[in-house]
């Protein structure tokens, strides 16, 4: 029986390279360390890991690319990679710096897309009670919700693997349900309002575009890096106080001062900024895991706006509009050609902005096990995984320390360092004027 594509999965076909560059690339992963408080079992680890791969299809999944022939294939669960080193480190203080730096080489690795299972682990021990587990994902097979699900699933495993009581998981639907689900809601002939919102909306419209450092054409050899910043807790809550009192979520607060940022900087009044959601459809999709990520045009007009509450408000509807109009970004496309002009432009790059709102797993209980996820990242880093194409602007909101943490992937065929931090720097300064102020009169371009 063929599995067709999801239409996320056909996006991502046409930005195919081959099996070397891509989003079928060796380095279009997905990355996630966690510390291990206590004594990790290898053996009950890799049991755990085979049984996460075993419960998801989509991480024994291949995806034929031939012309006409598009489709998924599902193959036999085999066991996941993983690979234990020794860390010595007796300092406990510079242990997290450690961790960090394991993730960041791990994340510059090369790993590739007809290496079945799609998942692969690195478990890194301080000593016999401290240790960072990695887990590395072609991001073809999942996506940030994904990993959640994963690091949960892999959490119930080794616990009833090491004799432990674990509460139930529950029943995981496939990927390729999703991806049926998907083809007969979205088919043409369908009836899908949706269709006609974004025609109207997106009339004339093209993605904001930012200039680039290299000519797309000068050939200048692309690697993906990493620009990282901080954004204070004064700030951030400054952020969340205003997202409450205007019924938004800080992803539209922070949109908004991105837009303002943007008009300042480009002088765009008709402001189009792409963000990644999460595209999972039903309530029976939400334990799946796949690459359900769905990329999203939010267009805001920001002229005329006196105050930047104003440019909030403006924005909120924006995002509830699109989030009660859900669409395949093929779709969305389809009814505006003029859209993707800057993908192709020869000196402008695509920024896509992104916030991560969900909570880091704490001290999860997995049976003699306690599991803390590895947020806080600070270093910049010359090579990361794979952004097929332009810059991933990513804020995350840090529960512990109050801060938001930023990270900016970049392609360095098109960008320099240099204007990255420059670009986040500007956009802390926006940040700074409208979010603590934002009934103060708000000038724009």
């Amino acid at each position: 029986m063929s599995i067709p594509l999801s239409f996320n999965q056909e996006f991502l076909c046409m930005f195919d390279q081959g099996d070397e560059k891509g989003p079928f690339g060796p380095l279009y992963n997905i990355v996630g360390g966690w510390r291990l408080a206590g004594k990790a079992d290898p053996d009950a680890l890799q049991g755990a890991l085979d049984d996460v791969v075993e419960r998801h299809e989509a991480l024994r999944t291949t995806i034929v690319r031939t012309p006409g022939g598009q489709r998924q294939e599902i193959l036999a669960a085999s066991p996941v990679s993983l690979t234990v080193r020794e860390i010595p480190e007796p300092d406990v203080a510079a242990r997290d710096r450690r961790a960090e730096e394991l993730l960041i080489e791990l994340e510059g690795g090369h790993y590739g897309v007809g290496e079945l299972p799609l998942l692969r682990a690195v478990l890194g021990r301080f000593d016999e009670d401290d240790a960072v587990l990695v887990l590395i994902a072609h991001h073809t097979a999942a996506d940030e919700v994904s990993i959640q699900l994963i690091i949960r699933d892999f959490g119930a495993f080794y616990a009833e693997r090491r004799g432990h009581g674990a509460a139930e998981l529950p029943e995981a639907t496939q990927f390729q349900d999703f991806a049926r689900w998907e083809r007969e809601r979205f088919a043409p002939e369908a009836d899908v309002k949706a269709r006609g919102y974004w025609r109207e909306q997106l009339a004339g419209a093209k993605i904001t575009g930012v200039p680039t450092d290299h000519l797309k054409s000068a050939g200048v050899e692309k690697t993906t890096s990493v620009h990282r910043f901080q954004i204070d807790a004064e700030l951030t809550s400054a952020a969340l106080a205003l997202a409450k009192e205007t019924r938004s979520s800080a992803f539209m607060v922070l949109l908004a001062a991105y837009k303002v940022f943007l008009n300042e900087r480009l002088g765009a009044t008709d402001v189009v900024v792409p963000t990644m959601a999460s595209g999972r459809g039903p309530a029976r999709f939400q334990n799946t895991v796949g690459a359900f990520f769905n990329f999203v045009p939010l267009r805001t007009s920001v002229a005329g706006a006196a105050t930047f509450r104003d440019v909030v408000q403006r924005t909120r509807t924006t995002c509830l509009k699109a989030y009660g109009n859900a669409l395949p970004f093929g779709q969305v496309a389809a009814e505006a050609p003029e859209l993707a002009a800057s993908f192709g432009a020869d000196d402008l790059g695509v920024i896509a902005f992104q916030v991560f709102q969900f909570p880091a797993l704490e001290g999860e209980e997995a049976g003699d096990l306690r599991i803390s996820e590895i947020r806080r990242r600070l270093l910049s880093q010359p090579v990361s995984t794979d952004i097929p194409d332009g810059v991933m602007f990513q804020l995350d909101i840090d529960p512990l320390s109050g801060q938001m943490l930023g990270h900016v992937g970049y392609n360095t065929n098109l960008y320099y360092e240099s204007t990255m931090a420059e670009f986040a720097a500007g956009f802390r300064k926006v940040l700074e004027r409208t979010v603590v102020t934002p009934d103060a009169p708000l000038t724009l371009y």
